[in-house]
């Protein structure tokens, strides 16, 4: 029997990297799970830029099932950019997204999959607990999402990361907002809908160790802050005219001191000092001005969000442009 894509009840979206050791175990959790919840599904694997055996083991999968796609990009593109590329190849009409190391657990599909059922257009995992991860990364994270919380409009649950369940109007609209630096779950909360949530407890990494780096994470905090405020670029205005104001002050007072008090004011030291402070207050703000504009040149530019090297799907796309474009739409046969 030949399965229409528009019939496709639930879509799962799975970026890969190097998972190789537990991509059998995950698609098997996958598989049983989504299975219970309709027949008509898909299970989207998507490999960022692998350097180990995984797209070896994706295309072993999608030979032996015919639900299971595989879209290999050409470089690591990231993980925000690669859950996007599993989104525009998705048909579903509800869309999964979960990471491939299994700290978030399969079996919580069927939860967030009747919490959809009951009207909810959004519904995303937060965690209880969070197994595996130390001090460092929970406070951080914590202390992101508050400023992120008071620096911008969006309401951006604490504790919640992209394991959830999202409408299909969620994707399309999600399709309209080709920004080159991905914040997904910024989108997702920018765009409202009913929204709900679902706790579980994250357990920790099974193999391997988690690919965002101190670095990245900064990166990612800079591209959920600059996407969605304009806060930052505020507070450099502000500090300028505060900066001025003080310089000013400082002014009168040294002419005051020089012909009222007859003292001038002299010290090798506070110069240095207050020079050195207003470079640095200087260098702060274009900083931060060039961060933003660094982002509006990257849009402007307007190249692709990806490359596709090889996929099962129509055509074995090799170029998806940032705008809406199926690429997993042929029909397959069912088991």
């Amino acid at each position: 029997m030949e399965e229409n894509n528009k019939n496709v009840d639930i879509s799962v979206i799975i970026p890969i990297y190097n998972e190789q050791q537990i991509i059998h175990e995950l698609y098997n959790r996958l598989q049983k799970t989504v299975s219970q919840i309709s027949v008509h599904y898909e299970l989207i694997f998507v490999n960022d830029g692998s350097k180990d055996h995984s797209l070896m083991e994706l295309l072993k999968l999608s030979e032996q099932d015919p639900r299971v796609y595989h879209i290999n990009l050409s470089r690591n593109f990231g993980h925000q950019i690669a859950v996007t590329a599993g989104l525009d190849a998705s048909n579903g009409k509800a869309v999964v997204i979960i990471d491939g190391d299994l700290q978030d657990p399969p079996e919580l599909i069927a939860e967030l999959f009747k919490k959809y059922q009951e009207g909810y257009e959004v519904v995303y995992a937060k965690r209880k607990e969070r197994k595996g991860e130390n001090v460092f990364k929970k406070i951080t994270a914590k202390l992101f999402y508050h400023t992120l919380k008071r620096i911008t409009s969006i309401d951006i649950p604490l504790d919640t990361g992209d394991f959830r369940l999202i409408d299909r109007k969620v994707v399309n609209y999600l399709s309209q907002m080709p920004e080159q630096n991905k914040f997904l779950r910024g989108q997702i909360a920018w765009l409202g809908f009913n929204q709900t949530e679902v706790l579980f407890n994250r357990d920790k990494r099974k193999h391997g160790k988690t690919a965002y780096s101190l670095g990245k994470m900064i990166q990612f905090a800079m591209d959920g802050i600059t996407s969605f405020s304009d806060k930052p670029l505020q507070l450099v205005t502000k500090l300028g005219f505060a900066i001025s104001f003080v310089s000013f002050l400082i002014i009168l007072y040294a002419v005051y001191s020089h012909f009222i008090l007859n003292r001038t004011i002299t010290g090798w030291t506070s110069l240095i000092i207050s020079s050195m402070f207003i470079g640095g207050v200087q260098l702060i703000s274009i900083g931060v001005i060039g961060e933003s504009i660094s982002r509006i040149n990257k849009n402007v530019l307007k190249r692709p969000l990806y490359i596709v090297e090889k996929t099962n799907c129509k055509d074995n796309t090799t170029h998806i442009s940032p705008k809406k474009q199926k690429i997993c739409s042929q029909s397959k046969t069912k088991h």
